[in-house]
């Protein structure tokens, strides 16, 4: 158990250090990802916002420029090649490409193209990446979209917009007569190109904005590392402890298991449960005492070396107690082969109950002491054990007797002596009860008077009941014989004998009778 404490400490230990350490990591993780989501944000705003500016330019530029000029014509061309021509402006689409080019030049995370795959004849061929392709592709099924591409590593994000260059009807006339335009079949609102603008921001620039953020984080971190520390170093003083206190639970639970063999077991938990105190008290309290005798275990001694009167007598304890403990008596103290048991104490189930539990504990060891004893004499014991019981029920004082220095629970009492007065009258194998249990029991075990019988210490005269029978659930008596002498274990009760084997006990009755009558 105690192993079991501590590996489960051990656990516990390695789960929170583990649990800090993921807080610890997911700190930065968490900013870093704040903060990926922040740059995208702002790229995605600034792109669309730098798309804005040129587009309303470009437009601008078409509508107050170029249209000016081409509605009052003069010496000024507007014509894309306007460098060659002195006083020509450029059209709209050479000034967006010369503006993507001076914006290029001067920011060097900001990219701007304005494209086509019809480029007049006397211009390279744009290079179109997979990206632009498939936007130009998709704009011309459906110009009402604005297109965007990010794309993160671990240092920079990037965000490129791309919108359509719609043909209006300036454009039209212009490139369906103008020699050089490779189509010559465009219409107003074409898709004719691409406007892109694409801008890079590495994270890195925005990381030591956050200078607070990080040093709370790096105050964090020093914490939970010393945390960790002391928090380790705990571990392995418990620990260290946990190993001293195993060592002395141990010794305690030897030791508790080594009293316990001196006690009752309801005594024993009643002390260790903290129910009684361990002091000199008593209660006085109606018990039901059982005293049990061996009829002449002297004799019996006597023919027995005593390696085995000690083995019988302890074999015969140990299952008497057992039965006694399954029964819910007390097993008082041993008195060389006389056994004290009462019932009532320290719990109890009522006075009738406690009668009834005590009669019953009474036959079961009669029936017992039969199957030892036809085990022994196959083992070779002429003469094995024949037990006188009796069972009285009446006030006694019980709890603890002695010194300071050493006690004894037990009880005390004439009660307590009668039964073993009303023990000494029984036959072997029979139990002899006081009218105060009979008249406890009556409706559940059958019992007939013997003479009265008269004990020091009581001025009445007692009149000692044996028990001859059980009562079934129907009421009928239930005889229970119980005889054991040289020669013959004999105990019998109807109530346990099964109706298939009936014939079979009949016949051995028969045989034995018949025995009996020839030994005549």
């Amino acid at each position: 158990m105690q192993t079991m404490k501590k590996i489960n400490s051990s656990k516990l230990s390695f789960v929170l250090v583990l649990l800090v350490l993921l807080l610890l990591v997911g700190l930065p993780l968490a900013v870093w990802l704040d903060l990926s989501n922040l740059v995208d944000a702002n790229l995605r705003r600034q792109a669309t916002d730098l798309n804005s500016v040129i587009s309303s330019v470009r437009a601008y530029y078409g509508a107050n420029v170029v249209g000016r000029v081409l509605a009052s014509p003069g010496t000024t061309k507007v014509v894309h090649n306007y460098q060659d021509i002195p006083g020509a402006i450029p059209i709209p689409a050479t000034l967006s490409l010369e503006l993507g080019k001076v914006i290029s030049e001067q920011q060097n995370n900001i990219v701007y193209r304005f494209v086509s795959d019809y480029p007049f004849k006397n211009r390279s061929p744009h290079a179109l990446d997979q990206f632009e392709s498939n936007a130009l592709s998709a704009l011309r099924q459906n110009s009402n979209q604005q297109l965007a591409q990010v794309s993160a590593t671990i240092f920079s994000d990037q965000v490129r917009l791309i919108e359509p260059v719609k043909m209006g009807q300036a454009c039209v006339n212009c490139h369906n007569s103008h020699p050089e335009s490779p189509k010559t079949d465009w219409k107003v609102g074409d898709v004719r190109g691409i406007q892109e603008v694409a801008i890079t921001q590495p994270i890195g620039d925005n990381i030591f904005a956050f200078k607070y953020l990080l040093a709370y984080f790096v105050l964090i971190a020093t914490a939970g590392t010393l945390f960790i520390a002391l928090q380790r170093r705990q571990a392995a003083v418990i620990n260290g402890m946990n190993v001293e206190l195993e060592g002395a639970n141990e010794f305690l639970a030897s030791l508790s298991l080594k009293i316990s063999r001196y006690l009752s077991p309801q005594i024993y938990k009643s002390i260790f449960s903290g129910q009684k105190d361990v002091t000199i008290s008593t209660e006085r309290k109606k018990l039901t005492i059982f005293f049990s005798d061996i009829k002449d275990f002297t004799a019996t001694t006597e023919r027995l070396q005593p390696e085995q009167i000690t083995q019988l007598l302890n074999e015969y304890f140990t299952e008497m107690s057992t039965i006694a403990l399954a029964h819910g008596g007390t097993v008082d103290k041993f008195v060389g082969d006389a056994m004290l048991v009462f019932f009532g104490d320290p719990e109890t189930k009522g006075d009738a109950e406690d009668a009834r539990a005590c009669l019953r504990m009474g036959i079961e060891m009669q029936h017992r002491i039969a199957s030892l004893n036809a085990k022994w004499r196959s083992n070779g014991i002429e003469h094995p054990f024949r037990v006188r019981m009796g069972t009285n029920t009446g006030f006694c004082n019980v709890g603890n007797f002695g010194s300071n220095d050493r006690m004894d629970y037990t009880i005390i009492g004439a009660e307590a002596n009668l039964a073993a007065r009303l023990q000494a009258v029984a036959e072997p194998g029979q139990i002899v009860i006081s009218y105060e249990t009979y008249a406890l029991v009556r409706d559940t075990f059958v019992a007939r008077a013997l003479p009265p019988i008269t004990m020091k210490g009581i001025s009445r005269e007692v009149i000692p009941y044996v028990v001859s029978g059980v009562l079934d659930a129907t009421g009928r008596n239930v005889q229970v014989f119980s005889e054991h002498m040289t020669g013959m274990d004999f105990y019998f009760n109807a109530s346990m004998i099964d109706s298939t084997k009936a014939s079979h006990i009949r016949e051995i009755l028969q045989d034995a009778l018949k025995a009996l009558d020839g030994t005549k």
